[in-house]
C-alpha cells in the first residue's frame, strides 16, 4: 500500500482520551502482511477511482494515528484489533472536530477495513459486526463552495478572447465543460479526443464517479470553445485536454486535475474576479440548469448524480426565497 505524499495534519485531539475511552491501545502489526492479505490494502484496492483511494487512505492514516498516539499508520497498525469500544471513541474525537459529513467519511473507512479483516479471516463474525455497529454523525453544514454569477462568467470567457493564446484558448474550452456540461474536474482531464464529437457536441464521459459512463453536451458557445480548442490541438488521437510548453506549443501530455485547479486559479486573477475551485463551475452549472426550468431528474442524470438528492443540494433557489420572505418583514429600527 503506497503513502500518499500529502498527509494533512491531525486536528488538536488528544489520543490519551481517546484510549482512556476505548479501554485499550490496538498495536502494530506483528510482522509486515502481505498486500493479499493486508485488510487495509485489499479494502483500498476495491475501490473505483484513484480518487477514492487517496482519501479514504488518508482517512485511515488519520484512524490508525488516533487509536495508537502516532505509533500506527494504516500501513502498519493491527486493524483486526479494533472492537466496537475503538470504533465508538473515534467517532465521539473525530464528531468533536469535523463536520458530520466528514466524520462519517471516516467511518465508512473504517466499516471498509473491518469488514475485509472478516473476510481475510482475521476476525470472526461477532467481533466484526459489533466493531462495524458504530453510527453515522448527523447533522449538516452550509452547502461548501459558492456560485459563480454570470458576470464573472463573462470576465472569464472575455479574458480567455482578450489573450488570444493557446493557452486561454485551452482555458475557455475547459471551462466550456466544467461549467457548460457540469463536469467534475477529473471527469474533464480524462475525455480523450475520441470522446468528443464535434458534429453533435456529444461528449462522452468514460471516467465517471463510481466507474458510471454517462452523455453531456456542449452547446452554442461550449462547442465555439471547443472548436477553437481543437484546431489549435489538433486532430490527433489522445487526451483532449494537453499541457501546453512555456512556448505556446501542444505536448500531447494528459492535463492533471490539480493542473485544472492552478488555470482557474490563475484565469481568476487574470479576470479579476474572486477565487473559485472546479466543482464551483458543477454546482452552478446545476443550479442555473435548475433556475432555467430544467426537471430535476434530467439535471440528476446530465451531473451524474447518483440520486436527485444530491443534485438538490446544489440548488440555490431555495436560499433565494428565504432570503425574499425575510425582506418582507420589516424591522422598525430606524438607527
Amino acid at each position: 500500500m503506497s503513502t500518499p505524499r500529502d498527509r494533512r495534519p491531525l486536528a488538536p485531539i488528544n489520543p490519551l482520551a481517546l484510549v482512556t475511552a476505548a479501554g485499550g491501545r490496538p498495536r502494530a502489526l506483528a510482522a509486515a502482511l502481505p498486500a493479499d492479505r493486508h485488510p487495509a490494502s485489499v479494502y483500498l484496492a476495491s475501490l473505483g477511482s484513484p480518487h477514492s483511494r487517496r482519501n479514504m487512505e488518508a482517512n485511515l492514516h488519520r484512524l490508525a494515528s488516533l487509536l495508537t498516539g502516532g505509533r500506527c499508520d494504516a500501513e502498519t497498525l493491527d486493524w483486526a484489533q479494533v472492537r466496537y469500544q475503538h470504533a465508538q471513541a473515534l467517532r465521539t474525537a473525530l464528531a468533536e472536530h469535523y463536520a458530520p459529513a466528514t466524520v462519517n467519511h471516516h467511518l465508512a473507512a473504517l466499516r471498509g477495513v473491518l469488514r475485509e479483516c472478516w473476510r481475510l479471516g482475521l476476525m470472526d463474525a461477532e467481533t466484526y459486526q459489533r466493531a462495524a455497529d458504530v453510527k453515522d454523525v448527523r447533522g449538516t453544514r452550509l452547502p461548501a463552495g459558492r456560485h459563480v454569477p454570470a458576470s464573472e462568467l463573462f470576465a472569464l470567457f472575455g479574458s480567455c478572447a482578450q489573450e488570444c493564446t493557446a493557452t486561454a484558448t485551452r482555458d475557455a474550452a475547459l471551462l466550456a465543460v466544467l461549467y457548460g456540461a457540469g463536469l467534475r474536474r477529473g471527469e474533464a482531464t480524462g475525455l480523450d479526443r475520441s470522446d468528443y464529437d464535434a458534429d453533435t457536441g456529444e461528449l462522452t464521459i468514460r471516467h465517471g464517479k463510481g466507474r458510471k459512463e454517462r452523455l453531456v453536451y456542449a452547446t452554442n458557445g461550449g462547442r465555439t470553445a471547443l472548436a477553437r480548442w481543437l484546431a489549435v490541438r489538433g486532430d490527433e488521437p489522445g487526451a483532449l485536454f494537453c499541457g501546453l510548453t512555456r512556448g505556446q506549443r501542444v505536448t500531447g501530455r494528459r492535463l492533471t486535475p490539480q493542473a485544472v485547479r492552478v488555470a482557474l486559479r490563475r484565469r481568476a486573477a487574470k479576470a479579476g474576479v474572486p477565487p473559485f475551485s472546479p466543482h464551483d463551475l458543477r454546482r452552478t452549472c446545476v443550479g442555473d440548469l435548475l433556475d432555467a426550468g430544467a426537471d430535476l431528474v434530467t439535471v440528476q442524470h446530465l451531473a451524474g448524480h447518483a440520486s436527485p438528492v444530491t443534485t438538490a443540494r446544489y440548488d440555490r433557489r431555495g436560499e433565494r426565497a428565504k432570503r425574499h420572505a425575510a425582506e418582507m418583514l420589516h424591522v422598525p429600527y430606524a438607527g
